[in-house]
């Protein structure tokens, strides 16, 4: 399956994905600890790591799917992290 990663630079990547799993739990399926977590959307999969300054988010869909989970994920992150405004850029990984 198709998958993307982003790796943003802050001090704050344990709070983000606490915060990311947590709005998410609502809705969907969500496991999380400080420095680890898991979204499960409809359309796809984040898998959340945070270490000291840095927060990698792993994104896995179908192919026509992963453009989506890519802007859900970016855009919620960017809202939390407004006063920081992460740079937010997607590695897709290479097809195997």
């Amino acid at each position: 399956m198709p998958s993307s990663t982003a790796i943003i630079t802050t001090s704050r990547a344990s709070i983000y994905l606490q915060q990311l799993c947590k709005h998410f739990s609502h809705k969907v399926p969500v496991e999380f600890t400080a420095e680890a977590g898991s979204v499960s959307l409809p359309f796809g999969n984040c898998a959340l790591t945070a270490e000291d300054d840095t927060l990698t988010l792993a994104v896995t869909a179908e192919p026509d799917e992963l453009a989506r989970m890519r802007k859900v994920i970016g855009d919620h992150l960017a809202r939390f992290a407004f006063r920081e405004n992460p740079e937010i850029e997607w590695r897709d990984a290479p097809a195997a």
